[in-house]
């Protein structure tokens, strides 16, 4: 049977960053692996940050959005119907940071996906400098996104803190978190990894290969429906390379736009190639790209996208320019 191993996180967390790096190992090590990306967004640079995993041993698929939450899952389950009949020795799926955990077991016990996987291991991404008062409903995410996670990966080490200082902190925020939404499962610092990713040991990747998942029962406060956390995509965007670093800092401290998480996306450049942007409220990340889509991903709470929408009007010289 083929393994399906979950990434799980909330919004921005560095899913995909890590899904790089534990595809790369899981490649090397001679594995036959599919990367399902399931969002429900219109557009995915996520997709397009994974591009250059692809080779012989390893596919990469993306469910499309749009329609509603049923017709999404729907093309959930025709696309792993899709990968499980191509015999992969693992498929790696990352959801949504807005994603009903249960759902996925539900759709696996489903013939004939039943008959054809197994799952093999829940992964949640949690960032180092988790913010220690976050909304009710991020609260939350977080909490839903940890409680089944067989191993919680940290993401972002800084050397502020220590190792253990870090697993301590995740593990009092997670199991405050837990106990909000009246899961009984408590998260010990034995669960988590807290190691720099281009670190990571082979006894560090034996144990999240080994993980496996819990089987946590909580209290459902919030449909997909009802979460104020979200994404929206600014596309066929074009600026100044010299003044990109300078907009996206000026949308992330108006505080009119919301509250801001992340910023993410690929913009073009006049040599040809893509700025690969990355940034959250301490840090800008900027890189060089050689594929990507000319768009801006903003995630946070209660976003007013309009009031986003004019400080990138104010700069963007692609007349194609949409926002959704």
């Amino acid at each position: 049977m083929t393994k399906i191993d979950l990434i799980t996180g909330i919004l921005g967390s560095g899913k995909t960053t890590f899904i790089k790096k534990y595809a790369k190992y899981l490649i090397e090590k001679g594995e036959r692996i599919a990367i399902l990306e399931n969002d429900f967004g219109a557009v995915n640079i996520d997709t397009v940050m994974l591009q250059e995993l692809k080779c012989e041993n390893c596919t990469i698929e993306m469910i499309m959005g749009g329609g509603d939450h049923d017709c999404h899952q729907r093309r959930f389950k025709t696309q792993l119907i899709s990968l499980g009949m191509q015999n992969y020795d693992r498929v790696i799926v990352e959801p949504s940071g807005i994603f009903d955990m249960d759902e996925f077991f539900d759709i696996l016990y489903e013939s004939p996906l039943d008959r054809w996987y197994s799952t093999g291991n829940v992964i949640a991404v949690a960032e180092s400098d988790l913010e220690e008062e976050m909304t009710e409903q991020m609260e939350y995410l977080f909490a839903s996104q940890i409680a089944d996670s067989g191993k919680i990966i940290v993401s972002k080490l800084t050397e502020e803190m220590s190792k253990d200082e870090i697993k301590q902190k995740i593990t009092t925020h997670a199991n405050r978190s837990l106990e909000k939404i009246g899961c009984d499962r408590r998260i010990s610092e034995k669960d988590i990894i807290a190691e720099k990713w281009d670190e990571l040991s082979e006894s560090d990747y034996e144990k999240i290969l080994s993980c496996g998942y819990r089987n946590s029962r909580y209290i459902k406060k919030y449909s997909a429906d009802d979460i104020n956390s979200g994404v929206h995509y600014f596309m066929n965007i074009c600026f100044e390379e010299s003044e990109t670093e300078h907009i996206i800092d000026e949308i992330m401290n108006d505080e009119t736009c919301g509250k801001i998480y992340r910023i993410k996306g690929t913009l073009p450049c006049r040599n040809g190639k893509w700025q690969r942007i990355n940034a959250a409220q301490e840090k800008i990340g900027m890189s060089t790209a050689e594929e990507g889509q000319p768009v801006l991903i903003v995630i946070g709470d209660s976003l007013d996208k309009s009031q986003i929408d004019s400080h990138i009007r104010k700069y963007n010289t692609d007349e194609n320019y949409i926002f959704i």
